[in-house]
């Protein structure tokens, strides 16, 4: 066990190469020396704990750059599950260039933060299309969050786009979030689009997108809300896509439209 402590620590703080050699010239020494070898990794630890540290943050990196790997991976193979989904709601012109989907819930603390700059940039995007992946993960725990996904893509399939963003826009504008979404603010945004609130059997049809959703947010990788995907409607590469895990500020989202775009 102790033979390989050095070998641990050059991969993680120095380099394969080295780490390989390290293992093959542990390989040549005897039970003694190896003991000999692994009592001053021992001993170098304890004095210069920082060096576990550095392991520690680096051994994240590294994981961190695989997840995203992955998951972007995982984004070209289920590109048509991404921007053609008949069953979710879109927003935008549908011979659009460029998809811009958005993984979320309406009671999610970041979703709502993130809901005005989003806004901002559909404003600012009129040849995009903004594709709405309603995925109430904190549904378990807040109940208002599947009712109100459920009401906002029976909403889009009555009343269309339009009305499906003023709703969805409406919810957050409440800034009730994190279990403060009430039944109230609901049927509140339904009332502002001239809408009714769904049936239990127009519920019950919207469960399937819901279930697809959530497959296929956690085959991308996804842990949480928001997340991001960019991508050209057709033709994506990992040059030409963004993933983006998490809040981000309004320049990122443009910056991966105009990626998507071609632009950089």
């Amino acid at each position: 066990m102790k033979r390989h402590m050095l070998t641990l620590l050059a991969s993680l703080v120095i380099a394969p190469g080295i780490a390989a050699a390290a293992d093959s010239a542990t390989a040549d020494f005897t039970p003694a020396q190896q003991a000999a070898i692994g009592k001053i990794a021992s001993d170098y630890l304890v004095a210069h704990p920082e060096i576990l540290v550095q392991v520690s943050q680096k051994l994240q990196a590294q994981q961190q750059d695989q997840q995203a790997k992955d998951t972007l991976t995982a984004v070209i193979s289920n590109a048509q599950a991404l921007v053609n989904d008949k069953d979710t709601p879109t927003y935008g012109p549908k011979d659009a260039k460029v998809a811009f989907v958005e993984f979320f819930d309406y009671q999610c603390m970041y979703c709502s933060r993130m809901a005005p700059l989003v806004e901002q940039t559909i404003k600012a995007n009129p040849k995009v299309r903004f594709v709405f992946k309603e995925w109430p993960i904190f549904g378990d725990r807040w109940p208002a969050s599947i009712s109100a996904a459920e009401t906002a893509i029976s909403i889009w399939q009555k009343k269309g786009a339009q009305a499906y963003l003023d709703f969805h826009n409406a919810l957050y504008a409440t800034g009730h979030d994190e279990g403060k979404l009430t039944d109230a603010d609901i049927s509140g945004a339904v009332e502002a689009v001239h809408a009714s609130l769904p049936t239990a059997e127009q519920r019950k049809a919207t469960h399937v997108a819901l279930a697809n959703n959530d497959e296929l947010a956690r085959t991308l990788g996804f842990g949480g809300t928001p997340g991001f995907v960019v991508m050209p409607v057709s033709g994506a590469t990992a040059d030409n896509t963004t993933v983006l895990p998490g809040a981000v500020s309004a320049e990122e989202l443009q910056a991966a439209i105009s990626k998507a775009q071609g632009a950089n």
